[in-house]
């Protein structure tokens, strides 16, 4: 028995039960227990709540915009949104494209780069300051498989690019501006009158006396065309003075010459702003690990950007004869044992590297800093 304090003027004695046995008390004594299990219920209860109304805020802080991009239809899909909405690629469709996706401000807007049919739409996404990123084809339909989805259709792709925006998050970079896609188009077209130009003189090596007139007629105006594309991409680059500085500087570098210069620096306007690793795996020269428990495979480069690597290619290939630090390099490689494909591909990312540092600096090729370059690449 407990005394407690007197309530409405009388005493009372509250009895407890601790002197009693189990049976005694009674289920009043399982209210403890019960209390505890239901606070620990509200509490899973209040974190479920809490998990939930963060994952709305984020989802409506974070939209993401796919765009599919055909030359006569564009499919736009809005990753909180089920539906599709279609648009003429055309200047009105292009206008009314803008509009809807302004509306969402999204954080991201992703199409594919699979040719010029979306250009214009990411020119006119970029002019109103709005996120626009292409990516690699292949990265998606990687992450569409990853996500179970093995149907494609232009509705599926638009969907899976906004999924890809929102779970993968791509970094966002500026798009290059008029000029250099007006250069990389002449660039693209100077490649494909180069290898017409071949087909066509391989035609004539095997041409009846018939036809050889005609043949020899379209080779003189491949070459014409093919040098004045090589004037115009020439005259672009001395009126600006930035190009120009750039262009001088990777020409100073023995094995680099004018094609070679005006390749890297329109596919690959990168040079100078990533670190030496990161440069080398955006051109397809760096060795990948092919490793799986004790079994160690064969390094082996693949990936990257095709165009400036097939530049660097011949670059390296004629740096190994007159550039002193290149030469040196691949004659130490070759007495090793290496093949010559291999240590031809490791002079490749060795250039690549002294440019990368070189256009970091702005500092023109030098002798005197070969020990200086030969360290950089280290």
């Amino acid at each position: 028995m407990i005394e407690c304090l007197p309530e409405s003027g009388y005493g009372r004695s509250i009895d407890l039960g601790l002197n009693k046995t189990v049976g005694q008390r009674g289920r009043h004594t399982l209210i403890p227990n019960k209390a505890r299990t239901v606070a620990r219920v509200n509490q899973t209860r209040m974190m479920q709540r809490r998990a939930k109304r963060e994952e709305k805020l984020t989802t409506e802080e974070e939209v993401c915009v796919g765009m599919d991009i055909a030359r006569d239809v564009l499919d736009i899909a809005v990753s909180n949104l089920s539906e599709v909405r279609q648009f003429n690629n055309d200047r009105k469709g292009i206008t009314g494209a803008v509009r809807y996706i302004a509306g969402f401000k999204p954080a991201r807007i992703i199409l594919e780069s699979t040719g010029t049919y979306g250009m214009p739409l990411a020119a006119s996404l970029q002019s109103k300051c709005l996120p626009v990123i292409i990516v690699n084809p292949r990265q998606v339909r990687d992450f569409a498989r990853a996500t179970g989805v093995l149907a494609k259709t232009d509705r599926i792709d638009a969907r899976i690019l906004a999924l890809f925006g929102l779970r993968i998050k791509p970094e966002v970079r500026p798009l290059p501006n008029k000029q250099a896609r007006e250069m990389k188009s002449l660039l693209t077209r100077r490649r494909q009158l180069i290898e017409m130009l071949s087909s066509e003189r391989n035609r004539l090596l095997q041409a009846d006396e018939g036809v050889r007139p005609g043949i020899e007629i379209h080779i003189n105006w491949l070459e014409e065309a093919i040098s004045a594309i090589t004037e115009t991409l020439d005259s672009q680059i001395r009126s600006s003075p930035a190009w120009l500085e750039k262009d001088n500087l990777l020409k100073s570098v023995p094995g680099i010459g004018k094609v070679v210069a005006t390749t890297l620096l329109i596919e690959l306007p990168e040079l100078g702003q990533l670190n030496r690793r990161k440069i080398a795996a955006l051109v397809g020269v760096a060795p990948l690990n092919r490793d799986s428990g004790t079994m160690r495979g064969k390094r082996m480069v693949w990936g990257g950007r095709a165009k400036p690597r097939a530049a660097l290619y011949m670059a390296a290939l004629v740096a190994t004869k007159y550039n002193p630090i290149i030469a040196t390099f691949y004659r130490r490689l070759l007495d090793a044992g290496k093949v010559k494909k291999a240590a031809l591909v490791a002079c490749m990312r060795k250039l690549l590297t002294i440019i990368n540092a070189m256009m970091r600096t702005m500092t023109l090729w030098n002798p005197e800093l070969s020990n200086y370059f030969a360290a950089v690449v280290k």
